[in-house]
């Protein structure tokens, strides 16, 4: 979850691209491990996150920050493996993978029987098993217009039987959902097995079952039909439980007593380092989680989490743009950090940070060609390497399209004028269009004659400063007047998904290996949701309709290279880059590893001796 638009030092990250830094501290209301030595100090791992959570409910979060709280604390039928390489699902909750047939229309998942809640009121001091009937409940729960799911495009996308039709009935009809009611795409086969059925092929629809910021499971009497409750009180079956949440401030998870059905039994890879082959052979068959309490604190700027590490209070940390230079100089680790122990995991991430423009504004959006003129002209004038060099300090790889490396769809060796800086050529696009200065103020007017003010949606940070710079100075250059509108990340998201923003400097981060997921920001029935530009055009769509439903191979990267084609040629999105994560971990931290579809990997680490 997704999954979402990733403001600021937020479209950075580590594993989980949305965590800044952890470390390590004793504290005695923690509980004790389940295989501690009696009396041993409880292990626990604080966090700091670079941004604002939205809340814990899968069916309305998508930012990254709120998905990767709620992967600890939800499970999903399924898993990655989270030191294989390749990528590798496995069994999460469910007994073994499941039955797939019919052409990848047909999905039969088996729960392991015995799989506990955390305890809740709700269930009247009785222990409350895990059931097939819960994640029908919470998959039904994201069809729910009440909820108003963020994430419904990774189902209706699928076609699952039935269930588009319950949810056009409930608004037309202006009737509750009815949860109770069987659809055909989405059946309890009994009390440990369900069905999903879609009318279409869907090759790669279990990825999405390994996401449980998207099909975690939901206790239906702890929701009690009610979304905000849902958003403040998440009660599931994962590692952790929610202790304490002061909104925007501190969260703090600690270890849920009944979680006691999932082991450590990662793989790694056959060339991976010997430490890694001895830890993973060590904890094989260890209970997981193996920490206590997890105390998460939101630090939005850079400086204090980079401070906060160099004195020793945190033990990872993505490390922000501003101070990779110091902290690995030309890709490698400083001497200084070197003798402390401290290993450096450099990778690129599945990421692309990118400006859209609002199609459904009548400024910048539009299908007719001066509309697609100006955008293509605004997108030539911004000086994206510029930004990668200063903004970022050198930690992006330019973008050709919106699709990133470690997908599926991308190609390498694909060049567009996405990343091209031509501000000449933007010069010739606004004038041949009529966009020019006709009242003679400095600044061009629209072809109209009324005038042409650009809006561009940022936040209250220092990275987000430096970009209105860049842009500032970009539109400047070719005659453009651009204005900033400043708010929040909440409040900009929320903005975002109502159309109400003309442009926004953001990002989608990959929630599962599919380049189809990065071609949901474009597809027309996705306005609202992924497609946070409402970008809508017919043959755009078309092609992605037929990519949906065919295997990876050449032929749907031939679909992949078309539709890329006229995303740049309509320019609904200005891609900008793909992050490059510098991630640094002390030496008590134990068992990290760079994944970028497990984001509440913290799940995985152990910590060895107290913090310095």
């Amino acid at each position: 979850m997704n999954p979402s638009p990733l403001p600021a030092w937020r479209q950075f990250g580590a594993a989980a691209f949305a965590l800044a830094v952890a470390c390590v501290a004793a504290s005695p209301a923690a509980a004790q491990p389940r295989d501690a030595a009696p009396g041993a100090p409880p292990k626990v791992l604080r966090l700091a996150l670079g941004s604002l959570e939205t809340g814990f409910d899968p069916a309305q979060i998508s930012d990254v920050v709120s998905a990767a709280l709620v992967g600890g604390i939800f499970d999903a039928p399924l898993a990655y493996d989270f030191l294989a390489r390749p990528y590798r699902l496995k069994p999460g909750t469910a007994a073994a993978m499941p039955e797939v047939s019919d052409g990848y229309t047909r999905f039969v998942f088996r729960i392991r029987p015995g799989i506990l809640f955390a305890d809740d009121p709700a269930f009247g001091g009785r222990p409350r098993e895990l059931t097939a009937a819960d994640y029908v409940y919470s998959i039904k729960r994201v069809y729910d217009p009440k909820v108003r799911s963020p994430v419904l495009f990774h189902f209706e996308n699928a076609g699952l039987l039935e269930l588009s039709e319950m949810r056009r009935a409930a608004i037309e009809g202006k009737t509750p959902f009815p949860y109770d009611r069987e659809a055909e795409g989405l059946r309890v086969l009994d009390r440990y097995t369900f069905e999903v059925r879609t009318a279409r092929p869907a090759p790669r629809l279990l990825h999405v079952f390994a996401i449980p910021s998207l099909t975690g499971a939901v206790a239906r009497e702890v929701v009690h039909d009610d979304p905000a409750r849902a958003m403040q009180h998440p009660v599931g079956t994962g590692p952790f439980r929610l202790a304490s949440w002061t909104r925007g401030a501190r969260i703090v998870l600690e270890r849920n007593p009944n979680h006691r059905h999932a082991v450590y039994d990662e793989r790694p890879p056959a060339d991976a380092d010997p430490a890694t082959r001895a830890l993973a052979e060590r904890w094989r068959g260890r209970p997981l989680p193996f920490v206590d309490r997890v105390e998460l604190s939101v630090i939005e700027e850079a400086q204090p989490r980079w401070l906060a590490f160099l004195n020793g209070e945190i033990d990872v940390v993505g490390v922000p743009p501003e101070f990779v230079n110091l902290a690995a100089p030309n890709g490698r680790l400083a001497p200084n950090l070197a003798q402390q122990g401290i290993v450096l995991h450099r990778s690129v991430s599945p990421i692309t940070l990118h400006t859209y423009f609002g199609m459904e504004n009548p400024v910048v959006g539009g299908y007719a060609p001066a509309q697609v003129a100006l955008r293509r002209a605004i997108a030539l004038a911004y000086d994206g390497q510029r930004e990668i060099d200063l903004a970022r300090r050198g930690q992006m790889i330019p973008a050709q399209s919106v699709v990133p490396p470690g997908v599926s769809g991308f190609d390498p060796d694909l060049k567009t004028e996405m990343s091209d800086h031509d501000p000449a050529r933007a010069k010739a696009l606004l004038d041949l269009y009529g966009f020019v200065d006709r009242d003679r103020d400095g600044w061009r007017d629209r072809p109209d004659g009324q005038p042409l003010v650009l809006e561009y949606a940022a936040q209250p940070d220092q990275l987000s400063r430096q970009l209105q710079e860049l842009w500032k100075k970009s539109m400047n250059a070719v005659g453009l007047r651009i204005e900033f509108r400043v708010a929040t990340w909440p409040e900009n998201i929320k903005a975002s998904r109502a159309g109400r923003l003309m442009m926004w400097g953001t990002g989608w981060s990959a929630a599962l290996p599919d380049g189809g997921y990065f071609l949901d920001l474009m597809y027309g029935p996705n306005k609202g949701q992924a497609n946070h530009a409402r970008f809508a055009l017919p043959a755009f769509d078309a092609l992605y309709e037929k990519q949906r439903a065919l295997p990876d191979g050449p032929d749907r990267d031939a679909i992949f290279s078309e539709a890329l084609r006229l995303a740049t040629a309509y320019m609904p999105y200005k891609a900008i880059g793909h992050g490059i994560a510098s991630v640094l971990v002390r030496p008590q931290v134990l068992g990290y590893s760079t994944h970028p579809f497990v984001r509440d990997y913290w799940r995985y680490l152990d910590v060895e001796g107290p913090s310095p």
